[in-house]
C-alpha cells in the first residue's frame, strides 16, 4: 500500500492544479472510500482507494514505462528555462511522464520514463540497491590501482561509495574503456570517482538499469517496458 497526498492524486488526474485541489478538499466534495474528507493532510492509495469528487468517480492516469537511450546534449528534468532538449520529448504520450532519477547532458544511454511515483522512489532509494552499468571511456591507460580503488570505493565529498563492479574492457596508452557497476546514484558520481583516480572521462553512456540494457535501442530511440520487466522493478 502506497499512501500519496490527495492532491497530489486528483492534480495528476486532471482536476486541477495541487493548490487547487486543495480548496476543493476542503469544501467538502470530495470522498474517499464513500467518506467525506475535507482537512489536511489528507492521503490516499491509488490501488485500492476509490476516491469521488463531486459524485464522480476520479479515473487515475494509466501507468506507462519507457526505456530511453539518451542521446548527448539531452537534460533530464521536465522544465528548462534555456530550452534544451529533454529526454520526456523523445516519447509521445498523453500522460505526463518523468525521469527516474538523472544522467546528465553528456551522459548517453538508459534511462526509465514513467508516471508510476511509487515505482520511481523505489527505483532510486539507496536501500534497494538498483544496479546501473556504465561504459566509460578514459584518457590514458588505466593503471590496476586505479580499478582497485573504484572497486574499494572512492572518498567523496559526501562519503565514501560503496564497492564498484569494475571491468577493464581495453587498456590503451591514448585510452581505455571501463564497465563500471553501481548500486547507487550520488551526483555524477561515476565522473567524480574516475576523476578522483587521476583520469579524464571521455564519454560516459550507462548501458544497463538491473537487467535492463539499451542494446538494438539508438540514441534517441526508446521502447516500451514488458509487463515482465515492469514486475522485474517491483520486486
Amino acid at each position: 500500500m502506497v499512501k500519496q497526498r490527495l492532491q497530489k492524486i486528483m492534480a495528476s488526474a486532471g482536476i486541477d492544479s495541487r493548490r487547487n485541489c486543495e480548496e476543493i478538499i476542503l469544501s467538502g466534495v470530495v470522498k474517499v472510500n464513500r467518506k467525506t474528507v475535507d482537512t489536511l493532510p489528507a492521503f490516499a492509495d491509488t490501488d485500492t482507494d476509490e476516491i469521488t469528487v463531486d459524485g464522480r468517480k476520479l479515473r487515475y492516469a494509466q501507468k506507462v514505462y519507457y526505456l530511453l537511450n539518451k542521446p548527448k546534449g539531452v537534460i533530464c528534468t521536465n522544465h528548462d528555462p534555456q530550452g534544451r532538449r529533454k529526454a520526456i520529448d523523445f516519447i509521445k504520450t498523453s500522460e505526463r511522464i518523468f525521469c527516474v532519477g538523472r544522467l546528465d547532458a553528456d551522459t548517453t544511454g538508459a534511462i526509465i520514463l514513467t508516471n508510476d511515483t511509487a515505482l520511481a522512489n523505489k527505483l532510486t532509494h539507496p536501500k534497494f540497491g538498483t544496479e546501473k552499468t556504465y561504459l566509460v571511456g578514459i584518457k590514458g591507460k588505466i593503471t590496476a590501482e586505479a580499478v582497485e580503488k573504484l572497486k574499494k570505493g572512492i572518498r567523496l565529498a559526501e562519503r565514501k561509495t560503496s564497492p564498484a563492479k569494475v571491468k577493464v574492457l581495453n587498456s590503451g596508452y591514448t585510452r581505455s574503456s571501463v564497465q563500471i557497476t553501481i548500486s547507487e546514484g550520488l551526483n555524477r558520481q561515476i565522473r567524480r570517482m574516475v576523476i578522483k583516480t587521476g583520469y579524464k572521462v571521455i564519454s560516459l553512456k550507462r548501458t544497463q538499469i538491473g537487467r535492463l540494457t539499451v542494446r538494438g535501442i539508438g540514441p534517441g530511440g526508446f521502447r516500451k517496458l514488458t509487463k515482465s520487466e515492469i514486475a522485474y522493478l517491483k520486486k
